[in-house]
């Protein structure tokens, strides 16, 4: 995108209103890092749990809902005693993973700053 101070104010109008969309299905404290947890492979949903900490059960299955009805996540479940249920990051989910690269780089970065 390079240098945006340029930009006119319809121009500038032009770009929020995508930003607002991808923090409409993105946003709150736990749908990133569960992605982030799926971008390591399929998981079930105790191990989700266990890599997210303090995440109650009720807002992980909340919050795997919501990705899976934005077509972030895919729900895979097996025909086997008992029950197995597997999450995965879709194809469209993966197109998020530069995105969540680049967090993780400017979250380490920022990390530094405060903690020096």
């Amino acid at each position: 995108m390079g240098d945006i101070s340029h930009l006119t104010l319809n121009e500038c109008m032009g770009m929020i209103r995508p930003v607002r969309d991808a923090l409409d299905v993105l946003s709150g404290k736990w749908k990133l890092p569960i992605m982030v947890s799926l971008m390591f492979g399929n998981k079930r949903f105790s191990e989700i749990a266990r890599d997210i900490p303090k995440i109650t059960d009720r807002m992980l299955s909340k919050e795997l809902r919501d990705l899976e009805i934005n077509g972030l996540v895919k729900r895979t479940v097996y025909d086997t005693v008992p029950v197995v249920v597997e999450y995965s990051l879709t194809e469209y989910g993966h197109t998020l993973d530069k995105v969540m690269k680049e967090l993780y780089e400017w979250g380490v970065k920022h990390r530094e700053r405060y903690n020096e």
